[in-house]
């Protein structure tokens, strides 16, 4: 009985994975102007599947799936700011390689800078007694 509810709750996941690629996951748009553009974008957007690797560079069905909703909207006329923004509103903070403060994240571009701070405040001293 268990085998057959693990079945049946597997049966998504390997349909899911039969789909096609969407269209423009793997074909460039037509104008070179726009193609570079996209290609500018899905350099700088993480691959939320492999987490190493921009969308540009990975072959995971999902980063596809961003690609190609890339080069829909970049053909549409939309810009790139506003993609990486639907994205990210999307995907969350993560998505970007291009790191933005919030209310989130400003801890991590706060904490480097304190601690250096405090090196540079512990270095002072000792260089002030041994003088």
């Amino acid at each position: 009985m268990t085998l057959f509810l693990f079945g049946l709750m597997a049966q998504p996941l390997t349909a899911q994975q039969s789909l096609p690629p969407a269209p423009y996951a793997y074909r460039q748009l037509e104008d070179p102007a726009k193609e570079a553009e996209a290609q500018a974008l899905m350099e700088t957007l993480r691959c939320l599947t492999c987490q190493s690797q921009s969308i540009a560079d990975s072959d995971a069905a999902m980063a596809g799936d961003m690609r190609h909703q890339v080069r829909t909207r970049i053909a549409a006329g939309e810009e790139p700011e506003a993609i990486r923004t639907w994205l990210v509103e999307r995907y969350g903070d993560y998505v970007s390689y291009a790191p933005v403060v919030s209310e989130a994240t400003w801890p991590l571009f706060a904490i480097p800078l304190l601690l250096l701070a405090g090196a540079g405040a512990i270095l002072w001293r000792r260089l002030r007694r041994v003088r």
